[in-house]
C-alpha cells in the first residue's frame, strides 16, 4: 500500500535539496539504505539529484525573470519587451550640425541695376552626402535651391568679386541641418507571394531606413506598425501664400509598406504585410457606408475600437512584395565620434548637385559648379552610442506612459511645436479653453511664427491649414480645436543707471544694452509670458561698473507703417507690483528691433 510522502517544494538550492533528499530516504527509506557518508554510491545519486535540483531551477528562475522589462537581461528579451511597450530601441545617436552651402553666381545687368543672375543658380538634392576632414560622414535631409528665399529658407547674398567698382560675382549662402552618417544600398529578391515576409540588415550602426523601392519603382513607405494605413505626405507649395510654407501637407493611404524592429544591435528586420499583391487594388475613403465593414466574408467590425490610420479595419496589413527586387537604402553611422569639431565639415558629394536651368555657357557653368563649397561654422552635437540596457529600462516605460493621442491640451501644445518644418514651423504657441461666448470649439490654440528676419509674425493660412491637417491624426474623436493667431505687443525698454566712480560710461552702458537683447531674446519668451521688473533691475545690478539701477520703464510701440504690430497695449495698466502682465486675449511681448527700441541713461545721485 502506498504512503502519503510529505513532499517539499520550497528548496531551490543544492545544500537545501540535498539535505531534504537525504531527510526524505532517512524518513521513507530508514531500513532500506542508511550511508550517507560522501564516498557512499547512494549520495552519488542525491547529490546529482540535488545538482540537477538546482540547475533546473536557476533556468526556471532566470526564465520568469526575464519575462520582465525591470529585470531581463539578455539583449534579444530587452528588445522584444520594449517594442511590446512601444518604444523602438536606438543602437546609434546621430550628430547633427548646421552647415552653410556656397555658391557664386555671375552679375548680369537690369535696368541699370546689377543683380545675380539666378539662371546659374544650382539644386543640392536631398540626401547629399558631405565628408570631414577626419573622414567623417554627414548627410543633409532637405534638398537646396539657391532661386528661393524665404522666412524659413533665407538665402543669404553678397559680393564676392569687384572690378572697376561694379560686382562680377555675387555669394550665396544657405544653411541646412546635416546628420552624421552614411547612405548605403542593399538588395533583397521576392520570390512567390507569401503573408507577413521578412528580411533583415545585418550592419553596425544602423540609424534607419532612408527609403525603399522595387523593381516597377513603387515607393514603399515605412510605418510604426503595419496596421497604420495613413501616412503623411507633403506637396511642394506653389502658391504665392505663405512663403514659411514650403510644403503642404496631405495624408495618404499607402498599401505598400513595411515595419521595422532591432532583433539586436547589428541586426534590423523589415516586415511587410500580408495583402497579395495580383488582388485588385483600390482606394477607400471612410464614410458611413464601409465603416465597420472589414474584409468581404468576416463579420460586422462594428464593435471593434478603431484606429484613425486604419478606419476601414482590414486585416492584410498592406500587401507582401512577390516576383520583384526591394532596393534598399540605409543610413549608418553615428556615435560619440561623429561629434566634429567646427570648420572640420569641408567635403560634399557633388554627384547630386545640378543646375536648375540648362543650355547655360559651359565655361562659366563649370566656374560656378566648381565654386560650390560648403563648411559648419559649429562642432557637431549629438552623437552617442546605443541605448544601454538600463536607457531601453527607463525609456520603454516612459513611452508606454505616453501617448500618441492628444487628449491634454499639453499634448496638442507639444504636437503643434513638434510639425516637421517642411510643412511649416510654429514658433510660438498657447492653447486654452475658449471663452464662454466665442465658437464652439473645444480648445483654441493660438500660433505664431518667424519672418525671414526672425521676427514675430501670423502664420499663413497654409501653414494653420497644415497645422489642422497634422493634429488631425493625433486628436481625440471629441476635440473640436480652433487653430487662430496670437497677439504681438511690440515694447520698448528705458532705463536708467548709475555708474561706479571711474567706471567707462560707455562701456558700461553697452553692456547694459547687450544683457537686456539677451534677456528680450525671442527665443526665450512664450505666448503669456509676464515681464517681471524685479529680474530686470537683478541683472542690471551684477553689470560691472554699474553702482545702481535707478529706474527700468517698459513702453508700448505700434504702427505697422513704421514696421511693428498694429496693437497698442495699455502697459502701465496691465504693471501691478513690478510685473507687467499680457492681455487677456493670448499675447507675446517682443522688442521688434533691439538696436534701437532699447534706450539707456545714465545720471547722477
Amino acid at each position: 500500500m502506498a504512503t502519503n510522502r510529505d513532499i517539499k517544494y520550497i528548496n531551490r538550492e543544492f545544500s537545501d535539496l540535498r539535505s531534504q533528499l537525504i531527510n526524505f530516504t532517512q524518513t521513507y527509506f530508514p531500513n532500506t539504505y542508511t550511508d550517507f557518508s560522501p564516498a557512499s554510491p547512494g549520495m552519488l545519486f542525491i547529490e546529482q539529484s540535488a545538482y540537477v535540483g538546482d540547475v533546473l531551477s536557476f533556468y526556471l528562475d532566470n526564465q520568469i525573470q526575464e519575462n520582465f522589462l525591470q529585470y531581463s537581461r539578455q539583449t534579444n528579451n530587452l528588445y522584444e519587451l520594449a517594442y511590446m511597450y512601444g518604444y523602438k530601441p536606438k543602437v546609434t545617436g546621430l550628430a547633427t550640425v548646421d552647415v552653410d552651402f556656397f555658391q557664386l553666381l555671375p552679375a548680369k545687368t537690369i535696368n541699370n541695376n546689377i543683380v545675380p543672375d539666378y539662371d546659374f543658380a544650382l539644386y543640392v538634392d536631398s540626401n547629399t552626402q558631405l565628408t570631414s576632414t577626419s573622414g567623417v560622414g554627414f548627410t543633409i535631409e532637405n534638398p537646396i535651391d539657391f532661386t528661393v528665399s524665404s522666412s524659413i529658407d533665407p538665402t543669404t547674398v553678397s559680393i564676392a568679386q569687384v572690378a572697376g567698382g561694379d560686382p562680377t560675382y555675387f555669394l550665396l549662402k544657405k544653411t541646412r541641418k546635416a546628420t552624421s552618417g552614411t547612405i548605403n544600398t542593399t538588395s533583397f529578391s521576392f520570390g512567390a507571394y507569401e503573408e507577413f515576409p521578412t528580411i533583415e540588415l545585418n550592419t553596425s550602426n544602423i540609424a534607419g531606413i532612408v527609403d525603399v523601392f522595387d523593381s516597377d519603382n513603387n515607393e514603399w513607405y515605412e510605418v510604426d506598425y503595419l496596421g497604420q494605413e495613413l501616412i503623411f505626405e507633403g506637396e511642394r507649395n506653389t502658391s504665392s501664400e505663405g512663403e514659411d510654407t514650403p510644403y503642404i501637407l496631405n495624408t495618404k493611404q499607402v498599401q505598400r509598406r513595411f515595419a521595422t524592429r532591432f532583433l539586436d544591435e547589428t541586426t534590423l528586420q523589415l516586415q511587410f504585410g500580408s495583402g497579395n499583391p495580383e488582388d485588385n487594388d483600390e482606394e477607400k475613403i471612410p464614410n458611413p457606408n464601409n465603416i465597420g465593414l472589414g474584409l468581404p466574408s468576416q463579420e460586422s467590425k462594428l464593435t471593434t475600437a478603431y484606429s484613425p490610420t486604419n478606419f476601414i479595419f482590414t486585416n492584410t496589413y498592406g500587401i507582401a512584395p512577390s516576383n520583384t527586387t526591394l532596393t534598399i537604402r540605409y543610413i549608418s553611422g553615428g556615435g560619440v565620434g561623429s561629434n566634429i569639431a567646427s570648420n572640420t565639415l569641408t567635403g560634399v558629394n557633388t554627384s547630386t548637385i545640378s543646375f536648375i536651368k540648362s543650355g547655360l555657357d559651359p565655361v562659366t557653368s563649370q566656374y560656378i559648379f566648381n565654386s560650390i563649397a560648403v563648411n559648419n561654422e559649429n562642432a557637431a552635437s549629438g552623437g552617442q552610442d546605443g541605448d544601454t540596457v538600463e536607457e531601453i529600462r527607463q525609456n520603454s516605460i516612459s513611452n508606454f506612459s505616453s501617448q500618441l493621442r492628444a487628449v491634454t491640451p499639453n499634448d496638442y501644445l507639444v504636437r503643434s511645436l513638434s510639425m516637421p518644418s517642411r510643412y511649416g514651423i510654429v514658433s510660438k504657441a498657447y492653447i486654452q479653453k475658449p471663452k464662454a461666448d466665442e465658437g464652439d470649439s473645444t480648445l483654441d490654440l493660438y500660433v505664431l511664427t518667424y519672418d525671414i528676419n526672425k521676427k514675430l509674425t501670423l502664420a499663413s493660412n497654409i501653414l494653420k491649414s497644415n497645422l489642422k491637417n497634422y493634429l488631425n491624426e493625433y486628436k481625440i474623436v471629441g476635440d473640436e480645436v480652433a487653430i487662430k493667431d496670437g497677439f504681438i505687443v511690440n515694447i520698448g525698454v528705458n532705463f536708467e543707471i548709475i555708474t561706479l566712480p571711474n567706471a567707462n560710461n560707455s562701456e558700461v552702458l553697452t553692456r547694459c544694452i547687450t544683457e537686456i537683447q539677451d534677456y528680450f531674446n525671442i527665443d526665450n519668451w512664450q505666448i503669456n509670458q509676464p515681464i517681471i521688473l524685479r529680474e530686470l533691475y537683478i541683472l542690471l545690478d551684477k553689470i560691472r561698473g554699474v553702482q545702481t539701477v535707478k529706474n527700468i520703464e517698459i513702453s508700448n510701440i505700434s504702427g505697422t507703417n513704421l514696421g511693428y504690430s498694429q496693437f497698442a497695449y495699455d502697459i502701465k495698466g496691465a504693471t501691478q507690483n513690478n510685473v507687467v502682465y499680457p492681455s487677456l486675449d493670448p499675447s507675446i511681448f517682443e522688442i521688434k528691433f533691439p538696436n534701437n527700441d532699447i534706450k539707456g541713461k545714465i545720471v547722477s545721485l
